[in-house]
């Protein structure tokens, strides 16, 4: 009878793997762990890659260069005409000296209104377009806690919102310059003024995409997360403002598209929040909607 020897996988080994074997792989990567998968800055290269690969996300982030560069321009030559008028005209001269007559320092950021809207739609295609085209399976499925996906997501949406509308602005800026000048206007992108509605339109257009792309993730539907976005930034104030009520008087200053005026203005605003509740209620309009997400993305099925 012969006998016949069992020689152990390497699965039974142990520690003690041959010479020729492959280490075992990891899981967790280098860097920050994100549990079992890959390392969250995997994970944020990851999702890097994925937002600059999209041609429509290229074409998204184009156009609101484009927007903001553009309306920078017209809104230079308005005011322009605006106060060539003032000086011929006794009326127009009142109605410039009521606007403060340095209109010339909001014109860089003229086109925020319009950036707010491409860039928060983007936010909320990027988590939207997870579920309507499969890829929230794979993407979890290598990520499988879910949370440091969003996060990356979240991160990367945030600070590309960011640069980008400050790039604008700042290049809407250089436009402006010499449209002012034909009207002996000046404008100093380096002032205190100007540098601080740089970077708080910038920093209130990245809070923007953080609310689109978190209702992405709430609602899992491209049109109805866009639709809801501009239920909350475009129709909410005009609706607030035409029902009658102090209720709604009062309502509409805790709308997150009201929060800028504070945040930006020289003195207080009559009948605005003080410049510390509107960041407040713009850092709770962000929190909220973000980690509501966060909760439902792990709770719910892909």
């Amino acid at each position: 009878m012969s006998s016949t020897t069992l020689e152990p996988t390497p699965a039974r080994r142990g520690g003690h793997a041959g010479p020729g074997d492959a280490p075992a792989p990891k899981l967790s990567g280098d860097g920050i762990s994100a549990g079992p998968g890959p390392s969250f800055l995997h994970v944020l290269n990851s999702e890097f890659i994925k937002f600059r690969t999209l041609l429509s996300t290229l074409i998204l982030l184009g156009s609101t260069v484009l927007v903001v560069v553009g309306f920078g321009a017209l809104s230079a030559w308005g005011t322009g005409q605006f106060a060539e008028a003032a000086s011929s005209d006794p009326q127009a001269a009142a109605a410039f000296a009521a606007q403060g007559g340095d209109l010339a320092v909001g014109v860089p950021t003229s086109g925020i209104a319009f950036a707010q809207l491409i860039l928060g739609s983007l936010g909320v295609l990027l988590m939207s377009s997870e579920f309507t085209t499969g890829m929230a399976r794979s993407t979890f499925a290598a990520v499988p806690r879910r949370t440091p996906a969003f996060a990356a997501k979240l991160l990367v949406v945030m600070v590309i919102a960011f640069a980008l509308t400050a790039a604008s602005v700042f290049l809407a800026g250089l436009v402006s310059l010499p449209i002012l000048d034909n009207y002996n206007l000046k404008l100093d992108l380096a002032s205190s003024q100007s540098v601080k509605l740089l970077l708080v339109n910038s920093l209130y257009v990245a809070a923007v995409a953080a609310i689109g792309m978190s209702l992405g993730a709430l609602v899992r539907n491209s049109a109805g997360g866009i639709m809801s976005l501009v239920g909350l930034f475009f129709v909410a104030p005009i609706a607030f403002q035409l029902i009658p009520g102090d209720f709604f008087v009062e309502a509409r200053k805790y709308l997150p598209g009201n929060t800028v005026e504070p945040l930006t203005a020289l003195q207080h605003v009559p009948d605005t929040l003080e410049a510390w509740q509107a960041a407040l209620v713009l850092g709770a309009w962000v929190v909220i909607p973000v980690v509501l997400a966060a909760v439902l993305l792990k709770k719910r099925d892909v």
